[in-house]
């Protein structure tokens, strides 16, 4: 009879222990908006391969792509309110809920990928992501699309002129939309899975997408000519609902954050690998490339300047000085 205690306690423990095991299994729904293939889509795989490995199963992560649950800003709305867990919109839809994301989205910033690496990597990243808790978001890394390129069903871009009147599909961001407008064409936002169905009927003329997003959305089937600007790198935060993120033990939360920056390491090795591939599968395919020459691309920078100038102008002037400071040394190291 004395030991009935110690066995009620033992059988007590093991029964919470269980039952804590039991609540902790579930499933990780990660939204993105490319297809199959993409390395943003094999990114998620890999992201879901490490956190299942590192839980036993445990935790599942469950791929949702192409746009099948919505757009970006649809997909990060759902994150903030916890109905979806993890998204990764590009800067400029994160710009909507923290406008100093867009300062990524400045024309003609970047001249390698690295540059933004180190810039993400720092002070500026850090402060960016320290602002979503309180927005109902974890960031966990930064992932990314590339360097974004026009294409359109009319002619070769070579001069700003090219680029008049076109009706261009932006991402739904004030920036894009002046800067666009300053370079000429008409720009009309639209959610990304409204957009292949706009340029088949010509409702729209024109997108801006990088190498690998062509080639997996088949823009080639509606588009003619693509030309090479690099006018704007798109990174993607990584972000996870703050309801979700709650719910995860500490221990949980370290695989979690740590899976995303390992297979962000993967899938932008990918991204950059990809787009030279990319390139040169769409021109295999029939698409007219063309490098647009460097006094086109000056002539785009100076027009598009006071635009990123007004916008910086009405940002946090303390987030914006460091911006600048670690773009800088970013562009000086490499």
């Amino acid at each position: 009879m004395k030991r009935r205690p110690f066995l009620t306690l033992a059988f007590l423990a093991l029964a919470l222990a269980g039952a804590g095991a039991h609540a902790q299994e579930h499933t990780i729904r990660f939204g993105h908006v490319v297809q199959p293939g993409h390395p943003i889509s094999l990114g998620t795989q890999k992201f879901g391969e490490i956190v299942a490995a590192r839980t036993n199963g445990r935790i599942k992560v469950q791929e949702l792509g192409g746009g099948s649950i919505g757009g970006e800003a649809q997909q990060l709305s759902a994150v903030q309110g916890g109905v979806q867990d993890i998204t990764l919109p590009s800067a400029t839809i994160m710009g909507g809920v923290v406008k100093e994301f867009t300062l990524l989205d400045i024309p003609f910033s970047f001249s390698k990928a690295e540059q933004v690496d180190a810039l993400l990597g720092g002070p500026f990243g850090q402060q960016l992501m320290a602002r979503l808790p309180e927005r109902g978001m974890v960031g966990l890394a930064f992932w990314e699309t590339g360097f974004r390129n026009f294409t359109n069903s009319r002619k070769p871009v070579v001069n700003v002129e090219d680029l008049k009147g076109l009706k261009l599909r932006v991402i739904p961001n004030p920036m894009f939309i002046e800067a666009f407008s300053a370079l000429g064409t008409n720009p009309v936002p639209m959610a990304f899975p409204e957009l292949y169905g706009a340029l088949e009927s010509k409702a729209m003329d024109a997108q801006e997408n990088p190498f690998s997003v062509v080639l997996t959305s088949k823009f080639y089937e509606v588009q003619k000519y693509l030309s090479v600007t690099n006018h704007v790198y798109t990174a993607n935060p990584v972000v996870i609902s703050k309801k979700t993120w709650d719910k995860l033990s500490p221990a949980d939360q370290k695989i979690i954050q740590e899976a995303a920056v390992e297979a962000g390491n993967f899938q932008k090795q990918l991204s950059r690998e990809a787009s030279g591939k990319a390139r040169a599968e769409l021109q295999a395919k029939g698409m007219q490339i063309n490098d647009v020459p460097p006094a086109t691309l000056q002539r785009m920078r100076e027009l598009t300047k006071p635009v990123a100038d007004k916008f910086a102008g009405q940002y946090d002037q303390n987030l914006v000085r460091v911006y600048r400071t670690e773009l800088e040394k970013a562009q000086a190291a490499r």
